[in-house]
């Protein structure tokens, strides 16, 4: 039954594939050297972290975790990449991303997605909040 007026009854929490392109959307809008130094890197969305993901990081919920970068960043590679080395690659978890954005309606979802998106980049990359908080602001949302 839809409330007169409110015109949510037709709308749908956004899909992994929704996500996928908002993802998508935010890679290539990083500004430079951010974008440079995120050209590798596959991201990549599911439901929630893994079971062992979550027990490595002692999490009781998979609602805490809302991205995770994995691989070998730019501060840890030697000149040359080593064989048979896997991607280095976003995971975003949608359930958890939802859940925070839900609970904080300060931000759009693109915003949140970007958000945890340059955060798992930025760690990687050896990048300072505070570094991190300039690139998001010049982020085309």
């Amino acid at each position: 039954m839809e409330v007169k007026g409110t015109g949510w009854s037709g709308l749908y929490a956004p899909t992994l594939d929704d996500f996928e392109a908002l993802a998508s959307h935010a890679l290539a809008n990083l500004p430079e050297p951010f974008k440079s130094l995120a050209a590798d890197v596959t991201c990549s969305v599911a439901e929630f972290a893994e079971d062992d993901i979550l027990e490595h990081f002692k999490m009781e919920s998979p609602f805490e975790l809302m991205g995770l970068f994995t691989g070998i960043g730019l501060t840890e590679d030697g000149a040359v990449p080593q064989t048979g080395q896997l991607p280095n690659t976003v995971f975003l978890y949608r359930r958890a991303i939802l859940d925070y954005w839900a609970e904080n309606d300060d931000n759009t979802l693109g915003e949140v997605v970007t958000h945890v998106l340059i955060h798992e980049l930025g760690h990687h990359f050896g990048f300072s909040d505070d570094d991190m908080e300039e690139i998001e602001a010049r982020a085309d949302e």
